[in-house]
């Protein structure tokens, strides 16, 4: 194990997607206890097939696809928000809409222009070998701003999520911290593509939030070990990737597919 790690540290594809993956799947968990608490779990699938929309469109016309579909995708997961609270239209509704829609635009226009390369498959499945330094930069910076906007308002981000009347009452502009979980959300899914796929990306988002509620109660506790076990997810995910040859992505959803069915089972023990 320590000379497959040794092995694995060797690779500068390797170090950079460690780098990465940490904070991307430390972000993702963070926000997605507010998600998860505010029934907008579904959101991160949708805002994912819009990200595969807009990077589909960027790649075939030549743009470099992160910085398109950053700012791209954070004006439709504000339009999701708006479109939800409407009443005319179901929160859930609205983003099957529109994810399909984005999804069925990028797809077309691909094969209109590129054919699926490589580069678009390695967004809608999750490749390591993708990230170049330019990449890797601009996700650490925005993971990095992510974790200092969720530190600076996590008093505000924990009202709206538990009592957004309450939340009103008290004169909070709960618009704005909704409107902010779905901007951070959008660009985490937006830098995680790359490593994760448009498929599973959502499920770091879901998946340590629904694990750390299976043992924790208060939100402070979930949020930190909701943290740590995204983290030990990734950890350990791109390891058995590594040492069994199995797609890096999918290798950390099962890893943390394990950890939520043992939380599930050790908190029916601890109960008893």
């Amino acid at each position: 194990m320590i000379e497959t790690i040794k092995e694995m540290l060797g690779f500068a594809f390797i170090n950079r997607a460690l780098i990465v993956g940490t904070l991307v799947s430390l972000c993702a968990a963070l926000l997605g206890v507010s998600l998860v608490l505010k029934r907008y779990s579904n959101i991160g699938d949708g805002l994912s097939h819009v990200g595969f929309g807009i990077t589909a469109i960027a790649t075939a016309f030549g743009l470099a696809p992160l910085p398109v579909s950053i700012p791209g995708v954070i004006i439709v997961a504000i339009i999701l928000l708006k479109i939800g609270n409407s009443h005319k239209v179901k929160s859930d509704s609205a983003i099957a809409l529109i994810s399909s829609s984005a999804l069925a635009i990028g797809v077309a226009v691909t094969s209109l222009t590129t054919g699926m390369n490589t580069d678009v498959c390695n967004f809608m499945f999750g490749s390591i070998l993708a990230m170049d330094l330019s990449d890797v930069y601009l996700s650490i910076g925005v993971s990095i701003i992510v974790l200092i906007l969720f530190v600076v308002y996590y008093r505000k981000l924990f009202a709206v999520t538990f009592d957004e009347d309450f939340s009103k009452a008290i004169s909070l502009k709960t618009t704005r911290y909704t409107n902010l979980i779905a901007i951070l959300t959008a660009v985490v899914i937006v830098v995680g593509m790359r490593m994760m796929g448009t498929m599973l990306i959502s499920s770091i988002i879901i998946f340590p939030a629904l694990t750390a509620m299976q043992m924790f109660k208060s939100y402070k506790r979930v949020v930190i070990s909701s943290g740590v076990i995204s983290v030990i997810s990734f950890l350990i995910g791109i390891y058995l990737s590594y040492a069994y040859d199995i797609s890096t992505g999918a290798m950390i959803v099962l890893v943390n597919l394990v950890l939520f069915i043992i939380f599930a089972i050790l908190s029916k023990i601890v109960k008893e």
